[in-house]
């Protein structure tokens, strides 16, 4: 029966739906049904929505109360959740590495830093770096005259040009009898200098880019911390330069 009533459907013809009339082309395009129902539904659901949220507003109850009233502000016709008075002070830096690194690679990252300061430091010895304290030498004699009539100089035996250096500075008899050697040209000086200063510059990044990287294995060491469900009093917040100091209740162990 299903097979007759296919056959006779392909037989028929295609219903077509007439166009806009000639005389009514400046009204547009005539609507179809297709086109109807998609407005009408559209229509009776905007409708069922106004309907629905008006009867929940006569129902609404006057002593409701949600936590998220107190927890959320409106700016601009948009609920804001407040943030918490006393939220992590975490850098984007130290987001970033703590979401895709462990505590195990920023320690070995950190290790290998140490290293290199170390090395950088025994090339350099920090002999006149601008942020090692200035060393004090007194020198005493028996009169005032002899502290006015005092000759630095003659006194280390070396050339008045090398008083103020802390570091190689020969005396005047090892000037006469050994050869001076290594750069003496004012221009190959100067640029040993530069070099120097740029040594000391990456010595001072590499330091703190180590103490960045123990500030963020401290970080990521107390949120493993936090994980074990012993009671817990927090001590000091966290900031961006320390991680946050927990006082765990004491525990025996079998």
């Amino acid at each position: 029966m299903s097979s007759f009533r296919k056959a006779l459907k392909s037989r028929q013809r295609n219903h077509h739906e007439r166009s806009q009339p000639g005389f009514r082309k400046q009204l547009g395009l005539l609507e179809k049904k297709k086109d109807y129902k998609l407005r009408a539904d559209d229509y009776h659901k905007k409708q069922n929505t106004l309907a629905a949220l008006r009867k929940k507003a006569l129902e609404k109850n006057k002593d409701e109360f949600y936590f998220k009233m107190i927890s959320s502000t409106l700016q601009d016709g948009v609920h804001v959740i407040k943030k918490p008075k006393e939220q992590e002070e975490v850098t984007e830096e130290q987001k970033k590495m703590m979401r895709t690194q462990d505590i195990n690679y920023v320690e070995m990252k950190r290790v290998a830093e140490v290293k290199k300061i170390e090395r950088l430091k025994g090339e350099l010895h920090l002999l006149d770096a601008e942020s090692k304290p200035k060393n004090k030498h007194t020198f005493f004699v028996d009169s005032k005259k002899e502290v006015q009539s005092f000759n630095l100089a003659d006194h280390l035996n070396t050339a008045p040009e090398l008083v103020d250096r802390v570091y190689n500075r020969p005396s005047l008899g090892t000037l006469e009898t050994k050869r001076i050697q290594g750069a003496v040209d004012p221009r190959a000086l100067g640029k040993l200098a530069k070099q120097r200063k740029h040594q000391y510059k990456i010595l001072s990044q590499r330091i703190d880019r180590e103490k960045k990287m123990f500030v963020i294995s401290q970080k990521i060491q107390t949120r493993k911390d936090l994980q074990d469900k012993f009671k817990k009093v927090k001590v000091k917040k966290e900031t961006t330069s320390s991680a946050a100091i927990y006082k765990f209740e004491a525990k025996r162990k079998r």
